[in-house]
């Protein structure tokens, strides 16, 4: 099954930066990326080190860092703290960098679409970012009276999690910037077709 390429429009509902050792990152007004992502954040540089999430290398093999910035939507995180029954899950919390609005189903975009933002940035996205029991343990931080916050934010957070892309054209994203989403032609590949 084959469907075109499409193009959707969004605009900037929040951007974050982590600033120090761990990955919480905190509300900022704009965001200067390079080609190693945000400049001290800390998930920036142009390689990366391996974890869990790569079961196929030694943990600390240093591979191409393809997740520079975690991208959020405020309607899924809405959806994940519903399923978690708590008021609310903030970006900053589980180490998001930018928020969109206006893509529905943000997280399902599918890996390569192309993100043109109005002031010239451009993003590419690697896929989805498989939610982890350290976001988990984070939001539970906020919430002491819920018990097994930390494995139920993996279960309620599948494919909600949000994205993860890096810096194909770098420049400066502001709050409320629209951009235009390309997502690339699609197919399933199936072995049996020949």
């Amino acid at each position: 099954m084959r469907k075109s390429a499409i193009k959707l429009r969004g605009t900037i509902g929040g951007l974050y930066k982590a600033a120090g050792d761990g990955f919480v990152t905190a509300p900022v007004e704009g965001l200067a990326l390079g080609f190693d992502g945000i400049e001290g954040d800390f998930h920036s540089g142009a390689t990366r080190r391996t974890g869990g999430r790569e079961p196929w290398y030694p943990r600390g093999t240093q591979i191409r860092n393809e997740r520079q910035l975690s991208i959020l939507s405020f309607a899924e995180l809405a959806e994940v703290a519903e399923s978690l029954g708590v008021p609310s899950v903030l970006p900053e919390w589980i180490g998001g960098n930018l928020v969109l609005d206006g893509i529905p189903r943000l997280s399902q975009l599918p890996p390569r679409t192309l993100l043109f933002f109005e002031n010239g940035v451009t993003l590419k996205i690697d896929g989805d970012n498989g939610p982890c029991r350290l976001s988990g343990r984070s939001i539970a931080g906020h919430y002491p009276d819920h018990d097994g916050l930390d494995l139920a934010f993996v279960r309620a957070a599948k494919h909600k999690r949000g994205l993860v892309a890096w810096v194909e054209k770098p420049g400066t994203l502001t709050i409320g910037e629209g951009f235009e989403a390309r997502l690339p032609e699609q197919w399933i590949y199936d072995p049996s077709e020949g």
